[in-house]
């Protein structure tokens, strides 16, 4: 009797669809920590340098993890409509504030927020973008509500 032996199976197309997903990995892993358009702001007339965070993903990531922020930069979120946005500091490790901005620039109001707390901080009203800096930033400034914000990139 003959011994018995397994079908041949050609494994090159199952050798090219792994090379596919891999390169497929590979540049979604380089898409998704390609570093954040920066923008350069007025606040009133205090310049803050700011990481855009435009996309969903962006927003959700946030400044989480991050150990130090610069003494003037920050982060811009854009939101996709008006509405009542708030933030809040799961796996942020450093202490912000932060100030809702409405569709024309103008401050709502802003809000000191403590790292690794899961507190919401609202805007007052209808947002169309949100800055985060560091602790005191905006007070340090005398930067209050109603005050303007020039610079803002084009919504999408």
């Amino acid at each position: 009797m003959g011994a018995c032996s397994a079908p041949s199976l050609d494994r090159r197309p199952g050798a090219r669809f792994l090379a596919a997903l891999a390169l497929w990995a590979a540049a979604s892993t380089a898409c998704a920590e390609a570093p954040m358009a920066i923008a350069h702001l007025k606040v009133g007339p205090h310049p803050l340098k700011v990481e855009v965070a435009a996309t969903e993903s962006q927003r959700s990531r946030g400044l989480m993890f991050r150990k130090q922020l610069g003494r003037d930069d920050g982060m811009l979120f854009i939101f996709d409509d008006p509405g009542y946005y708030a933030m809040w500091m799961k796996n942020t490790l450093i202490p912000l504030s932060v100030a809702f901005l409405d569709g024309d620039g103008v401050i709502l109001n802003v809000l000191d927020m403590q790292p690794q707390t899961l507190d919401a901080h609202a805007a007052a009203g209808p947002a169309r973008y949100a800055i985060e800096t560091n602790l005191g930033w905006f007070a340090a400034h005398k930067v209050k509500a109603g005050e303007k914000v020039t610079g803002l990139p084009a919504r999408r």
